[in-house]
């Protein structure tokens, strides 16, 4: 292909896409600049249907290279780059969500969309731009999709919005980050942080995202013009007209509507699965040698039945799978502090969703450190979230957190961020671990709410409680809809949005939005803030009924930090020639010691008698001594003309020979031995920082 570029103002900046300079193999690759920072997208379809049955197969994958930061691996002993890290994940996460709807789900082609940063300024995020790049190499491809989209960023500082902030400028000191990503008209995905802003504020920063989008997907659609290929025929799971049909009457007669409506997950699913089975020997006994392909398409056919069943009765009826009400929550329920040993502990139970969120507080020294391309940190409040298997009533093996589990903690993390107290006021390091015990539709927003409950009763004194709800959308013809408040799986599954909203009474503090439908419109965004914000509140009020604020008292087997500030010149003092002093320190009291360069220091202990021991030996090592202070002193070498006493473990004075004594003396041996311990006072501190004292004053003073 030949190398062409094009650009565009946008933001303040020029954003630059360019294609036929690299990966000319690919079915369409751009690579997309703003400022210093440069993404390669590459996207590439088989010409087969693949070997991978029951979903479409797409895989995006984010490939941060810290080359693109001019940054070498940290380990001493592996420099290759393994697996991505979790910002990684969340970056190719917003990718997917963004791009994933608008394929047929009928395809069956492998489809593989990888974003490679290539350069990093440390200034114009990379998500944004990966998002925009894998959406022209798909638009220029010969790939079917029903794009373009685009995606920007925007920030709030000093009440006014920003687009694309600079990453640790703007956006570091504003109240919003939001990334938001949509076509001309409609929006798709959203991943939004924010320091409890109202929902009116949020749907101001959607319209001015908006406005941005339009642009840039028309500038992608100017650059398909001028240089995309022919769309490729897919393969597409299908049946002949009269089979799909004939599935159809089967699903009907056997009273598929019927099945899909219980309050019991367990019911709907072996409902479903009796009549699944119905059809399986359909095709068994009427298809036998097709049987293995034939069950593909009916499965297609049972999802689209399905979906078509519930989108009419919500949109017609108003009627919900488990009857409930369209703005109905599930039954709650709160408990906190069921785990005798954990620090805190909170219960969250909605519906048949629940989620164990466990609170373990920590030394200053146990934060996590972040290495990667874009930063290097460190994070004092952990979230993580777990999702086995049992959960949702399956077998299957447990292999670590995948990119699920990964994006749900990061959500229900970002949420409970801006609440959390300043690190002066409580230095602890705070690791929340979400047990997702048994789970129908959103688990991240019961971590969310399990958070709360498990950092009041840890006693972590937060500004305010915070909670969440899973909203979802049913959009009919001509944009007819309706909006569901706290959906299940089944809902999640065969609805057409799913918008989670955490936030505390002040505002929103997080959101995620994915849809399965082209996008949403600003009207029904609108909407659902507005309803979701009454949810909220609902189900605040159930969490402070339990815990209405943090317990004044933290558990007894919680770690007890005294935080003292020393005089940074002094700090040698405390850690001594190769850590000999603090590691005495350590070994004598059995607590850990973190010290900053400010010379702040932490004293972490498990309990307060080691803790306050520990103190008073800093206390004594980093005393800057003020003239007239009274110490017991331990003579430690005789002179001719006087004693050196050490007052404070490492701090001498010098008594000269006529201030040992009321009365004159002769030699120092006369009235002093090394090793004798002797009351003084402090004389004089001269310029040079010498001390001099006074035994003499000392009995004076008494």
């Amino acid at each position: 292909m030949e190398q062409k570029k094009w650009s565009l103002q946008i933001g303040g900046r020029i954003l630059e896409i360019e294609t036929g300079l690299l990966a000319g193999q690919a079915n369409g690759a751009v690579t997309v600049r703003y400022g210093d920072t440069v993404v390669l997208a590459t996207a590439v379809m088989s010409k087969n249907a693949s070997r991978i049955s029951g979903y479409f197969p797409l895989m995006v994958d984010f490939e941060e290279r810290y080359y693109a930061a001019g940054k070498i691996k940290g380990s001493r002993f592996i420099k290759r780059e393994g697996r991505p890290s979790d910002d990684a994940v969340l970056s190719g996460r917003a990718v997917d969500r963004t791009v994933r709807p608008l394929f047929n789900h009928r395809m069956r082609n492998d489809v593989q969309v990888i974003i490679t940063v290539l350069s990093y300024d440390g200034e114009n995020d990379p998500d944004t731009l990966a998002i925009i790049a894998a959406s022209t190499a798909l638009a220029i491809s010969n790939i079917p999709w029903n794009g373009p989209v685009a995606a920007v960023r925007v920030g709030k500082t000093k009440d006014e919005f920003v687009l694309n902030p600079v990453i640790n400028g703007e956006l570091a000191e504003g109240e919003l980050d939001l990334l938001i990503s949509g076509s001309i008209d409609k929006v798709n995905m959203i991943e939004s942080g924010a320091m409890e802003i109202s929902e009116e504020e949020m749907l101001k920063a959607f319209i001015f995202g908006q406005e941005a989008i339009k642009k840039i997907v028309s500038f992608i659609l100017e650059i398909q013009k001028e240089v995309g290929k022919e769309k490729s025929i897919p393969a597409l799971v299908a049946g002949t007209p009269e089979f799909e049909a004939k599935v159809k009457e089967i699903l009907i007669a056997e009273n598929l509507a019927e099945a899909l409506y219980d309050k019991d997950k367990k019911v709907i699913e072996e409902k479903m699965s009796a009549i699944q089975d119905k059809v399986k020997e359909y095709i068994k006994t009427t298809f036998p040698e097709e049987a293995d392909k034939l069950k593909e398409v009916a499965e297609i056919v049972f999802e689209e039945v399905s979906d078509e069943i519930v989108h009419k009765n919500i949109l017609e009826k108003e009627l919900r799978p488990d009857s409930r009400k369209l703005d109905e929550i599930r039954h709650i329920e709160c408990r906190t502090g069921i785990l005798p040993r954990t620090h805190g502990t909170g219960l969250f139970t909605r519906g048949e969703t629940q989620a164990l969120t466990v609170t373990t507080l920590g030394s200053p020294g146990d934060q996590q450190i972040i290495d990667t391309m874009e930063v290097d940190m460190k994070k004092r409040y952990i979230h993580h979230y777990n999702f086995p298997p049992y959960s949702v009533g399956e077998v299957r093996p447990m292999r670590g957190p995948g990119r699920r589990e990964v994006g749900h903690g990061a959500l229900a993390e970002k949420a409970l961020v801006p609440v959390l107290p300043s690190r002066e006021d409580f230095p602890y390091t705070i690791l929340l671990v979400s047990e997702i015990l048994s789970s129908n539709g959103s688990s991240s927003m019961a971590s969310t709410c399990g958070s709360t409950l498990s950092l009041m009763d840890a006693g972590v004194p937060i500004k305010r409680p915070v909670s969440g709800i899973a909203m979802g959308i049913i959009v009919g013809e001509n944009n007819k809809f309706k909006i569901l408040t706290d959906i299940q799986g089944l809902e999640d599954h065969y609805g057409d949005m799913d918008f989670k909203v955490a936030g505390t009474e002040k505002g929103i503090t997080a959101m995620q939005m994915d849809v399965k439908v082209d996008g949403v419109t600003l009207e029904m965004l609108s909407a659902v803030l507005a309803q979701s914000n009454q949810n909220r509140l609902e189900i605040l009020k159930k969490i402070t009924d339990v815990l209405p604020t943090p317990r004044t008292e933290m558990s007894q087997y919680a770690p007890r930090i005294i935080t003292l500030q020393i005089n940074p010149e002094k700090i040698r003092n405390v850690i001594g020639t190769g850590g000999k002093i603090i590691n005495e320190i350590i070994d004598q009291t059995g607590v850990q010691i973190d010290i900053e360069d400010s010379g702040m220091i932490f004293i972490t202990s498990p309990d307060q008698v080691s803790a306050q021991k520990a103190k008073e030996w800093i206390d004594n090592l980093t005393h800057e001594v003020k003239t007239g202070e009274l110490f017991n002193a331990k003579v430690t070498r005789i002179m001719a003309f006087g004693a050196f006493a050490e007052i404070l473990p490492g701090q001498e004075g010098l008594i000269h020979i006529s201030e040992i004594a009321e009365k004159r003396i002769e030699k120092v041996e006369d009235a002093l031995s090394v090793g004798d311990i002797v009351k003084v006072k402090v004389k004089e501190i001269d310029a040079q920082g010498r001390i001099n004292l006074s035994a003499r004053l000392a009995k004076i003073a008494e």
